[in-house]
């Protein structure tokens, strides 16, 4: 205990005390994870319903409605047919009044509606609600789906086909949700496969995967708590799981190869042990900071999604660096050797390192920093130019996979039917909606609307049992999500509205359904967007200015993340916005990305992009505290790093990879942005870019102006060799 001085920081004291006391960390650690989801179960999830969501007037004008009293309506269903040849089909009439038979038949729904035919006379469409609960409806949807599969077998000749609330439900979210759970089970074994190969022993690789899996499964408890105070959404937590298998493997790769490369350096264990807490676990705790602070931007946008993945990935967070820097010790110290348990041949190396490719990239970047720098920057320019030109748009049934029969069905509807489905609900609220008075103000708000041509039939009105609140529903120009959506909605609250039903005396009009939500959103995003990058890049810089005390690596670290970001834009606006890989990914190009997927993707990707640089800078700034030069540092301090960094990588672009395969749109763009800026920042940033700049930079890279010199210092450098390794010894005998 006399050297008791020369162990410098939380992550090394902690480490010691995981290590004296392994039985305890190691016991407490799993008594935390099933404590917590025992609790949890007893304290339930409070999920966000749908009062929970909505932002600006649309969301005002949901609340009203659901504080009004309607009668709970059915989910809606709609059935087009269409004739494929001419426009008085004589098999038309014959096939929906069968149709309407055989829905009626199934007893599962309220009877069908009469028919309306579209302005060309070829189509025809029946609409009804199914019976019961709504958010159960996809229960009782099929045999409904059946009747309608046997008249299309029926009349071949003509296009018969079901979409709506029920069946989208059934179709669409039973599709996503297995794509979800086959993505949550899947990531596990590819995780563990990869790690497989970076360690080449099966108990170095099972750590990892372990550690993390159980820090989800304990920030996943945690996460029933938070809920009472932040509604949880219901994709929170599988984002959780590839958050938490992201961070959770990357701290623990960190910690394991730093450890195991000190020993095969001839390093006594137990100070092997000291060396990584005071090096890995110090970026770790570090890093987990950085990635907590970018996520916690998420809060300002004070939309319900946001905030609920804010919490769960915070949480997921928090609980990986707890793990990884209190029971990954106490189990590395109980393993010791044993560690290396398992190995397999021919992938087990007695010797870490970064192979001879990174190698042979560094010694050529070094070599020509100054062009490297040019090169890589040029590289990332052409790669996120495509981003000057990215638009945002709601998510609509374009979104969905365009081979699905669900999906043709939605655009047939809306061809034929412009708005019928998805039409604006005008809400209402006045002391009283009845009488001649509404009645004339309802009727010519319906000859104005329709006299836009960007307004369209059916035209419906409902009114509350206490006749203070109508929802009048009309049918919107374009798919719900395009420009000529938005058009129409701007000239309906514009316009229409301010005309007829906002002049009723002590009336609140607003407008809701879908176009009118995302407009609300997007407005409310586009002004919180200035407030979540300023809070995140303002702490993260002044985070990287403590952690290592230099103006310059703080700039450099919010620079070089930024450009993957702006990278990974411009990919996402080349493949989705321009259309490339349609067919390989199954999507139909639109005229815009996913309105929330700049924001999620930027604080994702600022997050995870830290656990590198973090990692990197700390390993070079090691070796400039030893007296290297700059220059031998950043040889020094990649090498060192370029394995892991690209095991980590390369569990993160395959695990995110797999949201390519679910069948929303939103999901491809967040599994083709996330993996691709992953593997950028791995490659050309952390590879090239770098070591080049700090070469290029020499000893400024570690300037800090005199007046900034009150700032605490952070040791870098390793632990001498009388470390506490005496005390750890007594502690294994």
């Amino acid at each position: 205990m006399e050297s008791r001085d020369n162990v410098k920081g939380i992550a090394a004291r902690v480490a010691v005390w995981s290590a004296r006391h392994r039985a305890l960390a190691i016991i407490g650690w799993l008594v935390f994870v099933v404590g917590v989801t025992a609790l949890s179960g007893q304290a339930g999830m409070v999920e966000a319903g749908s009062g929970d969501f909505g932002n600006g007037e649309s969301g005002r004008a949901d609340r009203i409605v659901a504080q009004a009293g309607f009668p709970e309506q059915g989910a809606g269903e709609m059935v087009i047919v269409t004739s494929k040849s001419t426009v008085d089909d004589p098999d038309l009439e014959a096939a929906v009044a069968e149709v309407t038979a055989a829905v009626n038949g199934t007893g599962a729904t309220e009877p069908v509606a009469a028919p309306v035919t579209s302005e060309d006379g070829r189509s025809v469409l029946l609409t009804f609600t199914v019976r019961g609960d709504p958010e159960t409806a996809k229960d009782r949807i099929q045999p409904v789906l059946d009747a309608v599969a046997g008249v299309q077998r029926a009349h071949p000749q003509l296009y018969i086909a079901e979409a709506g609330d029920a069946s989208g439900d059934k179709l669409i979210g039973d599709e996503l949700d297995e794509g979800l759970n086959r993505l949550s089970m899947l990531s596990i074994p590819v995780t563990l496969g990869i790690l497989l190969v970076a360690f080449g022993a099966i108990v170095a690789a099972l750590l990892p995967v372990g550690l993390a899996v159980t820090a989800v499964v304990g920030a996943v408890g945690l996460l029933a708590f938070a809920s009472h105070l932040a509604p949880a959404v219901d994709t929170t937590m599988h984002v959780m799981l590839l958050v938490g298998l992201a961070v959770g493997v990357d701290y623990c790769l960190f910690y394991i190869r730093r450890e195991r490369d000190e020993r095969r350096n001839g390093v006594d264990p137990h100070r092997a042990l000291v060396i990584a807490a005071q090096t890995s676990g110090r970026s770790i705790w570090v890093s987990g900071l950085t990635v907590i602070v970018a996520m916690a931007g998420m809060f300002l946008t004070r939309d319900t999604t946001f905030v609920s993945f804010a919490v769960g990935t915070i949480l997921v967070v928090a609980t990986a660096v707890l793990g990884s820097l209190t029971v990954l010790p106490a189990l590395l110290s109980a393993l010791g050797d044993r560690v290396d348990l398992g190995k397999i041949p021919g992938l087990y190396r007695r010797r870490g390192g970064g192979g001879r490719v990174w190698g042979a990239v560094l010694r050529l970047v070094l070599k020509r920093p100054l062009v490297s720098t040019v090169v890589a920057v040029a590289a990332l320019g052409v790669l996120a130019a495509p981003a000057l030109d990215l638009r945002t748009k709601g998510e609509g049934v374009e979104d969905l996979s365009p081979s699905a029969p669900i999906t043709q069905a939605f655009l047939a509807i809306q061809a034929a039917f412009p708005g019928g489905t998805g039409p604006a609900e005008v809400v209402v609220k006045a002391p009283a909606v009845t009488g001649a008075g509404w009645d004339a103000a309802v009727a010519e708000f319906k000859r104005q609307a329709l006299a836009t041509g960007k307004l369209h039939e059916p035209v419906t009105v409902t009114v509350n049992p206490a006749g203070d609140v109508a929802v009048i529903s009309v049918g919107l120009s374009g798919t719900g999500s395009d420009r000529a959506s938005e058009e129409a909605l701007a000239a309906l609250r514009g316009t229409v509205i301010p005309a007829t039903l906002a002049k009723q005396p002590g009336a609140w009009v607003g407008v809701t359904g879908g176009t009118a939500g995302s407009k609300d959103f997007n407005d409310q995003l586009a002004g919180s967007m200035p407030l979540v990058f300023g809070f995140v890049l303002g702490l993260a810089f002044l985070l990287l200015l403590v952690s290592f005390r230099s103006v310059v690596v703080a700039v450099t670290g919010v620079v070089l993340n930024l450009l993957s970001v702006a990278a990974a834009y411009g990919m996402l606006v080349f493949v989705f916005q321009y259309g490339h890989f349609e067919s390989l990914l199954d999507f139909r190009a639109a005229d815009g990305i996913t309105n929330w997927m700049p924001l999620f993707l930027f604080v994702i990707l600022f997050g995870l992009s830290m656990d590198y640089h973090v990692f990197v800078v700390s390993r070079i700034r090691e070796g400039h505290d030893r007296g290297l030069p700059t220059r031998q540092a950043v040889t020094e301090g990649i090498t060192a790093t370029a394995g892991v960094i690209t095991s980590a990588a390369a569990v993160m672009v395959a695990v995110f990879a797999l949201f390519a395969t679910l069948p929303l749109v939103s999901t491809k763009e967040l599994g083709v942005g996330l993996a691709a800026a992953v593997l950028l920042d791995a490659t050309i940033v952390r590879a090239v870019l770098l070591p080049a700049t700090m070469a290029l930079l020499g000893e400024r890279n570690w300037w800090l102006p005199r007046w900034l010199g009150w700032l605490p210092e952070v040791s870098h450098d390793v632990p001498a060799q009388a470390t506490d390794a005496r005390e750890l010894a007594a502690s294994s005998v």
